[in-house]
């Protein structure tokens, strides 16, 4: 473990143990691991009572991580202990963050997601070109789905010839 991810723990614990102050009750230290993928910076597990943060985008986002991506995901848990299953960024999550933690309830982050995006690869309708994931690619290969043209409603065909793309 290096010297983020253990400042990212101590960071996690230090706004738990606000939030027992502030409302008054002790919760369970939550498991902290860094194996959230893709673009997400961090996810809340609550029936695991577990927190999983972005080692690429914390790398990146150090700051940010710190002020902004811990706090929205431990309120995400203190939310659920304290109101059960409600709406993930709705009204009582809204009030842990801003009462709570002192921050803004933002529901997105807005980091450059370019060192974490995946391949995609191009597939053609009657108007235009698109760009799937390599998630929607398999699907059509393994002939699991097939995807439409929002606008031409025409079925996506692939790009033959063309290698994936990065974006």
């Amino acid at each position: 473990m290096d010297s983020l991810q253990q400042a990212m723990i101590e960071r996690t614990l230090a706004c738990l143990r606000q939030a027992e102050n502030k409302l008054g009750k002790p919760f369970p230290d939550p498991v902290i691991r860094f194996t959230q993928r893709g673009k997400i910076a961090g996810s809340a597990r609550m029936q695991s009572w577990e927190i999983r943060y972005n080692p690429i985008l914390l790398a990146e986002n150090p700051q940010a991580f710190l002020a902004e991506v811990v706090p929205h995901e431990l309120a995400h848990l203190l939310t659920y202990a304290c109101h059960g299953k409600v709406r993930p960024h709705g009204p009582e999550w809204q009030k842990m963050m801003t009462e709570v933690f002192h921050v803004p309830a933002r529901t997105t982050h807005s980091f450059d997601i370019s060192s974490v995006s995946g391949r995609t690869f191009p597939y053609r309708c009657q108007c235009r070109e698109h760009q799937l994931t390599v998630r929607r690619h398999h699907k059509i290969l393994r002939q699991q789905a097939i995807y439409h043209c929002m606008q031409c409603h025409q079925p996506l065909t692939p790009i033959t010839g063309n290698a994936p793309q990065s974006y």
